[in-house]
């Protein structure tokens, strides 16, 4: 099982002069494909910031990132040689078909700074940018480095994970409300199998405590034994069960 995580960067998302649509977008079209989120981080423009990110989702020899911003020409895009550093443990080199790529995009105004936007890691492959031709790209089709903008980089994310990420049964789920204090269902919910998707979250309707329990699991047949012996054992407590 792959783990995947987004990484999204940009002062601008955190000072609110741009809203962020990157997490959901991903979160989706992962969903859709029978994957999910392991996690998500949304950062400024900080290399200790970006490198730390890098090197967290390194250690897990199971992840998938997907990096959206800072790989253009302007000197708050840290992404490329920050990658470079992280995950290949060399600079950044000259990559000969995004050279062509942004020449042949625009000419002579490619130089001297869209042209190094072509300076990428070494083994890096390109990804299509069906906007500007100007490529994102890469590693070891693992980490994926899209620009900032949705209009170019959603597309990258959809060719990668076509390409590389085949499509996983979807997961059976259920959910159920319990009319109870979380604390109450502890030790229900410790007794639960590891490898069963859950979560517990309790609100208040007017005064009334209630828990949504949510289970899931690709096969079915393991989601309602659980789910029969969650309310068995709530049951047991004198504890009311509605279901959503």
């Amino acid at each position: 099982m792959q783990n995947f995580y987004s990484v999204i960067i940009g002062s601008e998302l955190l000072n609110g002069r741009r809203v962020d649509k990157h997490f959901a977008f991903l979160n989706q079209e992962l969903r859709d494909r029978g994957l999910s989120h392991k996690g998500s981080f949304l950062i400024e423009d900080s290399p200790m910031l970006i490198q730390n990110c890098f090197n967290m989702i390194l250690q897990d020899h199971k992840s998938i990132m997907f990096c959206f911003g800072g790989i253009g020409a302007t000197p708050d895009d840290l992404t490329r040689a920050i990658a470079s550093e992280v995950f290949t443990g060399e600079p950044l080199a000259l990559h000969s078909t995004a050279k062509e790529l942004i020449e042949k995009q625009f000419g002579n105004e490619a130089y001297p700074y869209r042209i190094t936007m072509a300076m990428l890691p070494p083994h890096a492959e390109l990804l299509h940018n069906v906007v500007n031709n100007v490529p994102g790209f890469s590693l070891f089709n693992r980490f994926f480095f899209t620009p900032g903008f949705p209009s170019m980089s959603w597309p990258m994310v959809k060719e990668a994970l076509d390409k590389h990420f085949p499509s996983q049964p979807q997961l059976y789920s259920t959910s159920f409300i319990v009319e109870s204090a979380e604390n109450d269902l502890i030790e229900i919910m410790e007794a639960l199998p590891k490898e069963l998707h859950f979560s517990s979250l309790p609100r208040f309707v007017g005064e009334k405590r209630i828990v949504e329990i949510y289970l899931a699991h690709h096969e079915q047949s393991i989601v309602e034994q659980w789910s029969q012996y969650f309310k068995d054992a709530v049951r047991s407590k004198g504890k009311m069960i509605k279901d959503c």
